[in-house]
């Protein structure tokens, strides 16, 4: 009997599960509760689409060289489609400095480095289209889950054999024998299973930051700025992160990320001539923003409640429920600064056929399922959520700088600036190890783990600031106070706000 699949949700990770799972010859209904695309072109899709369930979908988004190899391998066709639409593949030789650049000779493995960048928009449309084309695949459009069709054993464990919901304001149930869960963040179908009973596990803090971005597009006969001889197209400054996103046809995105804490300036940045005006001021982003170069095509959009969050679906090896399988942000969440998102969401549905090759048994399904992604996600997991613990700590040193820090908090600052960036910049090979951990090829921590590896970054920590002065790169841009006072916003407003709290609190 050919097993029946419902994915909820036709977002990339709802996508990503047929394009996975189609060659096993399941029947695969894709329920997605916003509307068809239809034949609209890139550009009139991203003004129009309302993504009703992808609240993020005009923010910047990439897929890192792990997702890119995924569909290199598994779907070439669909990699060859993005490409003549528009969508920017950024290769390895892109992210050197230009003191790389004069001695880098490049390796056959440099190309499993490659990015893929676009508008969200556009992605989704090919994605999209290509799986809507593929046999024993049906994306069914304006349909909305309600809730899961759900049974608790007397074991206290649950089978999920189908879903409820509504189709031109017809209520219907659809049963199967697999349910996947890529609902993502704004999904409620895991919650519901957790509030009957389901023994599931959940972590979850703050990343600490917002997310706002605006959309460009270069002027006819502009082309990009050239990257050898413009200062880096992305930074941090401690009180603001920055980044460029090259995107489908000659547009692109810029994203600013605030810290929590910078209340005054989150209040600010969501006026279009504000956010312009910060472009402006960072050396890196104005030879992309400037009058001569492109023209605004948005406003900014926010993004909010960025948490990291685990879930775990097995826990003392009993499964919450059979038949059930969450990926993406249903599952896992992390600060979307590192781009790892979609590419946890593909990963999982890769594991997902794996596991469901290992086994017909749905217990032991379930218990494999959770391993495979223990142990391929929960590294990038926790390495970024060490990473952002680290940027709050920094943010909050930006708005109390007299604040008192301790001696092993400085030396591991120091040994992070002035050691590993030192060393990821000036020795290309070094940057290529790392990069592999980056784009989740490896473990995060792999290429620190080598004992040569660490004792090149030990050496240039060890040369000191004077010796290793022609690898820094240029301030990124203005201190907080200057760059708050250009834009007439009380630098100290957030200073005597967070001081009283602290009184309060003590």
């Amino acid at each position: 009997m050919t097993e029946k699949v419902i994915v909820i949700g036709a977002g990339i990770g709802g996508l990503c599960t047929a394009l996975m799972l189609q060659p096993t010859g399941r029947d695969i209904l894709v329920l997605e509760r916003d509307g068809p695309i239809g034949k609209i072109e890139p550009d009139d899709l991203f003004r129009t689409w309302k993504r009703t369930g992808v609240g993020h979908v005009r923010q910047s988004h990439a897929f890192l060289a792990r997702l890119r190899t995924i569909l290199k391998d598994e779907h070439p066709a669909l990699l060859d489609s993005l490409m003549t639409h528009g969508v920017r593949e950024l290769t390895f030789d892109m992210m050197l400095t230009e003191q790389q650049q004069q001695n880098y000779r490049p390796q056959p493995e440099d190309s499993d480095l490659t990015i893929i960048t676009s508008r969200r928009t556009t992605l989704e449309m090919v994605i999209r289209r290509y799986v809507e084309s593929l046999p024993n695949v049906e994306v069914r459009t304006g349909f909305f889950v309600r809730k899961l069709i759900t049974a608790k054993g007397a074991d206290g464990v649950f089978t999920v054999s189908g879903v409820e919901g509504e189709q031109d304001d017809t209520q219907t149930s659809i049963e199967a024998e697999l349910v996947v869960d890529a609902s993502g963040k704004g999904g409620f179908t895991m919650e519901q299973l957790m509030q009957e009973g389901a023994n599931i596990r959940e972590e979850s803090e703050t990343a600490g930051i917002l997310y706002f971005t605006r959309h460009y597009r270069l002027l006819p006969g502009c082309a990009e700025p050239d990257r050898k001889s413009n200062p880096p197209a992305s930074g941090d400054l401690g009180y603001l992160k920055f980044g460029v996103f090259p995107g489908d046809n000659g547009n692109f995105s810029i994203t600013i990320a605030l810290p929590e804490i910078e209340m005054e300036l989150r209040k600010n940045i969501l006026n279009p001539d504000i956010f312009h005006r910060i472009t402006l001021m960072l050396p890196g982003l104005r030879p992309w923003t400037n009058e001569d170069r492109s023209e605004a095509t948005s406003k900014v959009f926010g993004m909010g409640d960025l948490n990291n969050r685990w879930r775990d679906t097995v826990v003392d090896g009993k499964p919450a429920a059979l038949g059930y399988f969450p990926l993406g942000d249903t599952l896992v969440r992390t600060n979307p600064l590192y781009g790892r998102g979609c590419s946890f969401a593909a990963v999982s549905a890769q594991l997902l056929r794996q596991t469901l090759e290992e086994s017909a048994d749905p217990t032991k399904r379930a218990i494999a399922y959770h391993e495979h992604i223990q142990s391929d996600l929960r590294p990038y997991y926790l390495n970024q959520r060490k990473q952002d613990r680290s940027a709050i700590r920094r943010a909050q040193r930006n708005l109390m700088p007299d604040a008192a820090q301790s001696v092993r908090s400085r030396v591991l600052e120091s040994f992070a600036e002035d050691g590993v960036r030192i060393a990821l910049r000036s020795d290309t090979r070094l940057l290529r190890e790392a990069m592999r951990g980056f784009h989740m090829l490896e473990h995060p921590d792999k290429w620190l783990g080598k004992p040569g590896n660490l004792a090149k970054v030990l050496y240039f920590w060890a040369r000191g600031k004077k010796a290793n002065a022609t690898a820094y790169p240029p301030p990124p841009g203005p201190e907080r106070a200057d760059m708050l006072s250009a834009l007439q916003i009380d630098p100290q407003a957030d200073i005597i706000r967070l001081k009283q709290d602290e009184h309060l609190a003590s």
